[in-house]
């Protein structure tokens, strides 16, 4: 079905949801998973023009998403990771082109009308960009989540 899956973390709860959707997809489709975090702070934006070293922030990312990768690791499944930075939706579109994905896979927050205007909406964006499809999955914060 599936080979490669690419997967935008963004480092926060709302991953959980599509770290656990992919990881039985991936199992059942046989598909390497490609993890990728569009790091969009005014280093990792600038970071290759002015040839700036990780930020913080960055190298705190990096970790998140490797260990992200470590877990779906222990399951059996292929995965490599991408720290990336710049314009999320940009981004990750390229990445769909570079690395030969032929899914995306990605939490959404759920946010509405005024919401999407206001903070926009990467996931959105990332559909009208790419020929893939798109699998949208929504997140619920661990607050909110049913026990």
């Amino acid at each position: 079905m599936y080979t490669r899956i690419l997967v935008p973390l963004e480092h926060s709860e709302y991953d959980d949801a599509i770290i656990t959707h992919v990881r039985e997809l991936a199992l059942h489709s046989k598909a390497s998973v490609v993890f990728i975090h569009v790091a969009d702070g005014w280093a990792a934006r600038n970071q290759h023009q002015l040839v700036l070293s990780e930020s913080a922030e960055m190298k705190d990312d990096r970790e998140y998403i490797e260990a992200q990768a470590d877990v779906l690791e222990e399951s059996g499944l292929s995965v490599e990771c991408i720290l990336a930075g710049g314009d999320p939706a940009t981004e990750i579109a390229a990445a769909v082109i570079r690395e030969k994905c032929d899914l995306v896979a990605m939490s959404t927050h759920g946010h509405k009308g005024v919401q999407d205007i206001i903070r926009g909406s990467v996931a959105n964006e990332v559909r009208h960009r790419v020929t893939v499809p798109v699998l949208m999955v929504r997140g619920v914060p661990r607050r909110l989540r049913q026990v």
